[in-house]
């Protein structure tokens, strides 16, 4: 018996790849079915390169369609805060400093799903995340990143 993979993420990141679907399902499908007919239109379907694309991005939409639909039914809410937390973990914000420089970084882990580095929300799947999971504030934590080890000093969780 296979168990599918569990997909975290906050119920504001649910709402919103119930969105993208709604939109995929009701509106892409649509508007790509109807290009397709347009580009059948033209004749010679080997060498018609619209058809071509409107048939890629027929089954790239489908794809993602499926994946969505996966994501969804497999979600595994977590809980976003703004309590003090004795432990890191999915959902918690994570501010630390980067050893000896002092900088001061703050991360929201969440689900890969949600991840988006530019706004400071990190995959659980990331190095920075798996390192500091299950950590306690003022606890040094060594990083091991693509880019080379770094040192930390939990500051504060929320």
């Amino acid at each position: 018996m296979s168990t599918e993979k569990q997909y975290p993420m906050t119920a504001a990141g649910k709402q919103k790849l119930e969105e993208e679907l709604e939109y995929l399902i009701t509106t892409k499908r649509k508007e790509i079915v109807e290009r397709i007919k347009i580009a059948r239109d033209f004749g010679d379907l080997s060498e018609n390169s619209e058809y071509d694309a409107a048939k890629d991005e027929q089954g790239f939409v489908e794809g993602r369609i499926s994946l969505l639909q996966t994501m969804i039914r497999n979600v595994m809410i977590i809980e976003e805060g703004s309590d003090v937390r004795d432990v890191v973990g999915i959902g918690c914000t994570v501010t630390f400093v980067e050893l000896p420089d002092e900088e001061e970084e703050e991360y929201t882990i969440v689900g890969s799903a949600e991840a988006d580095p530019l706004e400071g929300r990190i995959s659980n799947d990331s190095p920075i995340a798996k390192a500091l999971i299950g950590r306690k504030v003022n606890d040094l934590v060594k990083i091991n990143t693509p880019g080379g080890d770094m040192d930390v000093k939990i500051t504060s969780i929320k």
